[in-house]
């Protein structure tokens, strides 16, 4: 091998550093462990699917009904993909805008596409019907891993009155 050269002269030889990975077998059993570990929880879940939840229309309300009044405040796909956005409005319109100070009649009526009108509330409205939270609500909150915070209110354990006095 050749001596080293500068403008000075001849100096050592180049010195031989071995090149290698540090302990290349080492390095790659890690990565391979590294990548197992991570994409253990895809293996444990692969080809697994979840069915959509049916939620449960049979509480005592909707068994009373005649056929003709078992409407929803809107169509049955319109409330599945809006509803939430839906509850934010009323809340909205009663909480922050004051209307709960207006008589009933005025300030929180919700007029439905089909022309009915009903109260704008989760509690006296959509309970009163779906008042089987867990096989109603919670099956496809829970499917779909929302926490959606109406709850805190309206508590399942005794209807409040939401009426403005």
């Amino acid at each position: 091998m050749a001596d080293y050269k500068n403008e000075f002269g001849l100096f050592a030889e180049r010195p031989k550093v071995e090149k290698k990975l540090f302990d290349r077998n080492k390095v790659i059993a890690g990565i391979v462990i590294f990548l197992v570990m991570i994409t253990i929880p895809l293996w444990q879940n692969l080809g697994k699917t979840v069915a959509a939840p049916t939620p449960s229309l049979d509480t005592p309300v909707i068994k009373k009904l005649a056929e003709k009044d078992k409407k929803c405040v809107m169509p049955t796909e319109w409330m599945r993909a809006n509803h939430m956005q839906m509850l934010v409005d009323w809340r909205d319109s009663v909480v922050r805008t004051k209307e709960q100070q207006v008589t009933t009649s005025r300030g929180r009526d919700f007029v439905s596409p089909d022309g009915k009108q009903y109260l704008a509330s989760l509690t006296n409205t959509c309970m009163e019907c779906h008042s089987n939270k867990v096989d109603f609500c919670d099956k496809c909150h829970n499917y779909v891993a929302a926490a959606p915070n109406c709850w805190g209110c309206h508590l399942e354990t005794g209807k409040k009155l939401a009426e403005a006095k």
